[in-house]
């Protein structure tokens, strides 16, 4: 409860107020989405979706996987603060597409995309203008032929470029097929301005999402994997070790006191809800999601505490529908939908396809957060509890206006898009970090909120999850404040100076320079 009235101090709002739930208007047809994500049992899993922007007027374009039939980057045409609207082009209609994670592989200052499918991955560079050429070869990636279904990316120290991690499912070669083994994950390390060989992660099981996090705040990421235990024989939950010039190597119980875990991994979403300052893990599963919290940081050990039944948070069957079967939870993402300066919880949700045992009408969750931690179930009022068979989703201001939007891939119909079209009188800022050299958009960085006595740390990621990526403006709610306080530690390290920024604006960040303003064209 104090923790619940300092943050409501802070934030001038009302500690027993409940949270203002978002109005979402659907506009899939009007925008002009009607990619599906096709396919028969290949395509159970995957579903993603990639948002950018590639055409440099600072409005997030759309890349959706289509599966077995052809995927699609959509321009977009959206007025700031109108209705949404999109134009399909024939830019990038690769088939067999899981999902996209949108990252600048070669600093050039224009977004490639990395395409992960049912055979030979691919990475598409950008040539501007929406644009791009397919640089698997000569950038030296071994795309594989495998089942790729999990992705993240880390520019480790002193590199120019990225390292990248790849999941892989069931291995396909096998004559147990489709219930055989699983296939090796793979780590591609650069050397100089290619990648080298893939590095197999051995052992691996059945890799569903995965994320570089620096989970103890050492300066050195590791590389969190989440697994399906439809598939693993003696498998779990993993950590790797990822240290400069060293091979990565697994964290173990007896070494390192990672404890064994056991789900249906799905999705992993981070974000500092419990304002320690460490980073916090929200694993989807099917009936049994996990909100990890670590228990002791001081210890320096990756022990962690499950609080998700006590946050209000395990979301383990539908809400709303009248089908009372188990969930099962697919992309999540944190993300403050209603500007009250409190993290929320999207969470897309649907059935494998028919498995009897959970439910088929199964929502998408909207879980607002409140100021004593506890999160309200809101999906079915904001208006976007959706029946169809959801997979990956993105929660992204597609029209500038500081009100946060969804688009949700789903399996056998089209994908979805929500407006949102709340009156809320909360503020926002929006930043993006750019530097020079490798890495421009900072992917590794902090950014440290202060809130009253209280510091939100918000690590920048490439990866987690489920097959789906963002980069782009980085949202923040603000509640009442007209300004909000906050500073930069960059991926080398350097703290930049906290900054004041005034509410509903549009920042750029860089290293060692005051904040920039920027407006939409």
């Amino acid at each position: 409860m104090m923790r619940a009235l300092a943050l409501c101090l802070a934030l001038a709002a009302p500690v027993c107020a409940e949270p203002v739930v978002p109005t979402f208007t659907e506009e899939t047809a009007s925008a002009g989405i009607d990619t599906v994500f096709d396919g028969d049992w290949e395509y159970m899993v995957g579903g993603g979706v990639a948002t950018f922007d590639c055409s440099g007027d600072g409005f997030p374009e759309i890349f959706l996987s289509g599966g077995a039939g052809p995927s699609a980057l959509y321009l977009n045409r959206s007025p700031q603060g109108g209705a949404l609207a999109f134009e399909k082009t024939d830019a990038v209609t690769l088939d067999a597409v899981l999902g996209a994670y949108p990252l600048d592989i070669d600093s050039d200052g224009v977004m490639d995309l990395v395409v992960l499918r049912l055979g030979e991955n691919r990475l598409l560079r950008g040539l501007g203008e929406c644009r791009f050429e397919d640089a698997t070869q000569a950038w030296g990636f071994d795309g594989g032929d495998a089942w790729s279904t999990a992705f993240a990316a880390i520019w480790e120290k002193g590199q120019d470029w990225p390292t990248l991690a790849i999941g892989n499912y069931v291995d396909r070669k096998e004559e147990a097929f489709p219930w055989g083994s699983c296939t090796d994950n793979w780590l591609h390390r650069p050397e100089g301005a290619r990648f080298g060989a893939p590095i197999p992660l051995t052992p691996s099981f059945c890799a569903l999402s995965m994320l570089f996090t620096d989970w103890n705040r050492s300066g050195h990421p590791s590389l969190r994997v989440s697994n399906d235990r439809e598939y693993y024989k003696g498998g779990q939950e993993q950590m790797w070790h990822l240290e400069p010039g060293q091979p990565p190597r697994l964290y173990t119980e007896k070494d390192d006191g990672w404890k064994r875990l056991r789900i249906w991994g799905m999705g992993i979403a981070s974000a500092d809800v419990n304002l320690d300052g460490y980073p916090d893990y929200y694993l989807t599963s099917m009936a049994d999601n996990k909100l990890q919290v670590l228990k002791d940081p001081a210890s320096g050990k990756p022990d962690y505490a499950d609080i998700a039944f006590k946050s209000g948070i395990t979301a383990h069957r539908p809400y709303t529908g009248g089908d009372l079967k188990p969930s099962t939870g697919w992309h999540p993402q944190f993300a403050d939908v209603n500007n009250d300066g409190i993290l929320d919880l999207f969470v897309a949700k649907g059935n494998v396809a028919k498995m009897p045992d959970f439910a088929e009408k199964d929502p998408n969750n909207l879980l607002l957060g409140q100021p004593d931690g506890v999160f309200m179930e809101a999906g079915d009022r904001a208006g976007v509890a959706s029946f169809s068979i959801s997979r990956g989703a993105q929660v992204v201001d597609f029209n500038l206006d500081g009100l946060l939007d969804l688009v949700v891939v789903n399996r056998w119909t089209s994908a979805q898009l929500w407006r949102q079209t709340s009156v809320v009188e909360g503020g926002w800022v929006q930043v993006r970090l750019q530097q020079d050299g490798p890495n421009r958009d900072g992917i590794g960085a902090v950014i440290e909120i202060r809130r009253g006595d209280k510091v939100e740390r918000h690590e920048i990621t490439s990866g987690g999850g489920h097959v789906s990526g963002s980069v782009g403006w980085l949202h923040f709610g603000l509640g009442a404040a007209a300004t909000a306080e906050l500073r930069v530690i960059w991926p080398d390290g350097t703290e930049g100076d906290w900054q004041e920024l005034p509410a509903r604006s549009f920042q750029i960040l860089r290293p060692g320079r005051p904040a920039e303003a920027w407006s939409p064209m």
